[in-house]
């Protein structure tokens, strides 16, 4: 059983599971079981190059980007559950929270966030009825999103990055993943304002 499971291996879920991650210090968290479905096959990322992207040297390829953020992810989060290669199938709602059905293998999760592409080819058994035309995106890419209000998609079910809506840039679906991040993390803490920043001082 996780706490959470987020699905998705590109720059939202990544950034969402590095967030939830940096907070298992607090006592809150800290029972917490985090997972990651790290799918990066289908990210926009493997044909990207970055020059416009803030904290990203200029030139950074994509697909380099994907490969270190599972190593930053394992080598600083280790606590963070990865589950490499598989594609999930089905996400369907339980009395526990939701049983997510892969190619693989099947788990179980309180809480699913969804941080995959916008792609009309979107088919995943049990969040197809949220599926929705993407609001921010020319009518002619026909791409898609999810219904959300605010990244919540339904209760215990979060959305990321370009399925949430959000236009297809690198600092925008970050964010958009620590955020979802930090809705959790606040829902953990009882609904008590909360974030996770690392600082010079608190190392000191």
């Amino acid at each position: 059983m996780f706490d959470v499971l987020i699905i998705g291996g590109g720059v939202s879920g990544m950034s969402c599971a590095m967030v939830l991650g940096s907070a298992h210090k607090k006592a809150f968290v800290q029972d917490k079981k985090v997972g990651i479905i790290a799918h990066q096959k289908a990210s926009s990322l493997q044909d990207a190059i970055f020059y416009n992207a803030y904290g990203i040297p200029a030139g950074k390829l994509g697909v380099a980007l994907l490969e270190e953020s599972v190593s930053q992810l394992q080598n600083t989060y280790p606590h963070i559950e990865q589950i490499p290669e598989e594609k999930v199938l089905k996400v369907l709602p339980t009395h526990e929270g939701f049983e997510v059905v892969t190619n693989k293998a099947t788990y179980v999760s309180k809480i699913v966030v969804i941080g995959i592409g916008a792609s009309n080819l979107f088919d995943i058994e049990g969040l197809n009825q949220y599926v929705m035309p993407h609001q921010k995106s020319l009518a002619e890419k026909n791409r898609i999103q999810l219904k959300n209000d605010d990244h919540k998609v339904a209760e215990n079910l979060y959305v990321c990055g370009t399925l949430a809506g959000h236009r297809s840039q690198l600092a925008i679906a970050s964010g958009s993943g620590a955020s979802v991040a930090t809705d959790i993390l606040v829902l953990w803490n009882n609904g008590v304002e909360t974030h996770s920043h690392d600082s010079l001082r608190k190392k000191a």
